[in-house]
């Protein structure tokens, strides 16, 4: 008998053992239980992280393991029979030229190129190692090596538990995803790709936030698709402008960044929340949530919204979330979820892509979040961000208080800067770059003509809040040069 099927017995006489058990009661010890099954100690951690995954029982470090108080209800299935329309339909002018399926991986790029070592980087789109679980990390592939099975090959879906932890994690003990709902990917970027690849066809309009993540208007021309913009303000989304998006252009997709929206920071208001996924719903279009940002909240800020998913019964919104930002930049695990046909439709695009995520990862991604050391770690990011928001925000406060953001973000990793009108971006983070500190101008965040010139500042890049201070103290130097111009 292979690991996977002992895990998957032994999780089943627990789950008839908890029928009898009345909340709150203790489970037997790990040793217990793998005596009395004659299973290896492994299988009976794989079998607990199960039963905790589908929200049946309560691991408390230390303590043990303990039936849940309050166990999950089933969610009913919503109605799904509109995306055989969606999926289906065909451009709206399928004549019309969309341009070339060319890859722009500038604004990409710009992220991922490391500046030497003498600059500051606050352009960089990935968490400094000193903001990085290392010996988390390390300790959970030491322990993902040692299982049986570990270098086979995974379903093309994913590991079902890794598949049923972000099923939970997204929508909640009771919310209407199930491990059935989601798809394991490489990534956010992978995933992103993967759904405007899978939910619209080549030569159709996709609506996008303005601005929005560079990556996202690259992966969507790589697709032969075209972006068009749709304003953003401090509430997120203008939604008054949505439905005239969607009636113009009939598109059939739209790709928001409901909380902490790079570059600007916003959070979609509440009223916006529920306006979304009505415009949506009466256009027969699909939402592709891109939720990178949910473990990145700082410390003594409120308690997010939960995701459009958790609120959508009808599979409108394709979910992303990814472990990477709030981990270590190689630990590109992300889920994709759906509901209906275009789970289908999305789970074909994968395979064709990539085949599968490696099992490797997957287990290692499973042990992380799995561990009590995950929570320590996110609670330590959650004050360093905090830490390094208010740092950046008191720099800009001494050396450039015109910048200042009115509303500075509680969540994510940047600030976003309107620079004065006439001002040449370009031309002040290239002098930037020569007294010492990289930033990243605005331009490659909008999808058409800017109708400011702004920067984006990250605080996740540098090793600490004292090369921040220093960093802004060399922009405003390069300030200086175009002020007197």
């Amino acid at each position: 008998m292979n690991n996977g099927s002992s895990v998957e017995r032994l999780a089943a006489l627990l789950r008839a053992e908890l029928e009898h058990c009345p909340p709150g009661r203790k489970l037997p010890s790990s040793r217990t239980l793998t005596a009395r099954h004659q299973v290896s100690p492994v299988t009976v951690s794989r079998a607990i992280a199960v039963l905790t995954a589908e929200g049946l029982v309560v691991a408390r470090p230390g303590a043990g393991v303990f039936k849940a108080v309050d166990p999950p209800t089933a969610t009913p299935l919503g109605d799904v029979s509109w995306q055989e329309v969606a999926l289906s339909a065909a451009p709206p002018h399928p004549a019309v030229d969309a341009g070339p399926r060319a890859a722009d991986a500038s604004g990409v790029l710009a992220t991922l190129s490391a500046p030497p070592p003498e600059v500051v980087d606050l352009s960089g789109g990935y968490p400094h190692a000193s903001l990085q679980p290392e010996r988390a990390l390390a300790a959970a592939l030491a322990r993902a090596g040692r299982r049986p099975g570990t270098w086979s090959r995974p379903p093309v879906e994913g590991l079902p538990e890794l598949r049923e932890w972000f099923a939970r994690d997204i929508g909640g003990p009771s919310g209407p995803l199930g491990a059935s709902d989601v798809l394991i990917t490489s990534g956010g970027q992978s995933a992103l790709t993967c759904a405007l690849r899978a939910l619209a066809a080549p030569g159709s309009p996709v609506l996008v936030e303005s601005p929005t993540y560079p990556g996202t208007l690259a992966v969507a021309r790589a697709a032969g698709l075209r972006p068009v913009p749709v304003p953003v303000d401090a509430d997120g989304i203008r939604t008054d402008l949505l439905a005239d998006a969607f009636a113009a252009t009939r598109a059939r997709l739209l790709v928001c960044q409901p909380l902490f929206h790079n570059p600007t920071g916003a959070v979609l208001s509440g009223p916006r929340r529920a306006e979304v996924l009505r415009v949506a719903r009466r256009a027969g279009a699909f939402v592709v949530e891109d939720d990178f940002a949910r473990r990145l909240v700082h410390a003594g800020s409120p308690v997010p919204a939960p995701p459009l998913a958790a609120e959508d019964p009808d599979g409108v919104v394709v979910h992303i979330r990814s472990l990477t930002k709030s981990s270590a930049p190689s630990l590109r695990v992300a889920a994709l979820t759906a509901r209906g046909p275009a789970l289908e439709r999305l789970r074909a695009v994968h395979a064709v892509d990539s085949l599968f995520v490696p099992r490797p990862l997957q287990e290692t991604a499973l042990e992380l979040v799995g561990s009590s050391a995950w929570a320590r770690h996110l609670r330590a990011l959650a004050a360093a961000l905090r830490d390094r928001r208010a740092a950046l925000l008191a720099a800009l406060t001494a050396r450039l208080p015109a910048l200042l953001p009115a509303r500075p973000p509680q969540g994510g990793y940047h600030l976003w800067l309107r620079l004065p009108e006439g001002v040449d971006e370009r031309a002040v983070a290239a002098g930037a770059l020569r007294l010492g500190v990289a930033v990243t101008p605005g331009a490659a965040y909008f999808a058409a003509e800017p109708p400011a010139p702004h920067l984006r500042l990250s605080y996740v890049s540098t090793p600490g809040t004292a090369q921040l201070e220093e960093g802004v103290q060399r922009l405003a130097r390069a300030a200086d040069a175009w002020v007197r111009r």
